[in-house]
């Protein structure tokens, strides 16, 4: 069963924070930028599991590419496709994943939390997003 976060609010039990990032590694706006500041965010590395030592942990999802274009959905459920299996093997972490995709890229929440099905119980996504989730995830 999906657990559920106040749509915009960071993490506060260290939760591994899952943010949208772009293929060049660039974490200049947004919620890369949090994650770049607060979670550990590595310059040059686009996606995955990231960590700058105790309590600065995060996980990017690529949702831009290395032009700074907003990616095909096609492209990010990839990505996303990633995490999810990260999540599922690492399940001892909680992630914490904020509205990735939906703040100054092209999608909306309907588009974007679906991708998000079947992504585990130790996976908090937004409340935003919970009308488009599967109820037995």
């Amino acid at each position: 069963m999906a657990l559920y976060h106040p749509d915009n609010a960071l993490p506060t039990n260290g939760e591994i924070f899952v943010f949208g990032s772009n293929e060049a590694g660039i974490h200049s706006a947004g919620d890369a930028l949090v994650a770049k500041q607060k979670y550990g965010a590595r310059a040059g590395i686009c996606g995955g599991y990231m960590t700058k030592g105790p309590n600065k942990h995060c996980y990017g999802i690529p949702t831009k590419d290395k032009a700074l274009q907003t990616l095909p959905l096609d492209k990010i459920k990839q990505y996303v496709d990633e995490f999810k299996m990260a999540a599922i093997y690492n399940r001892t972490f909680t992630y914490f994943v904020p509205q990735v995709g939906c703040d100054s890229d092209d999608y909306q929440d309907w588009q974007i939390a679906p991708l998000f099905n079947g992504c585990g119980s130790n996976v908090i996504l937004p409340e935003g997003w919970k009308p488009y989730i599967r109820s037995e995830d």
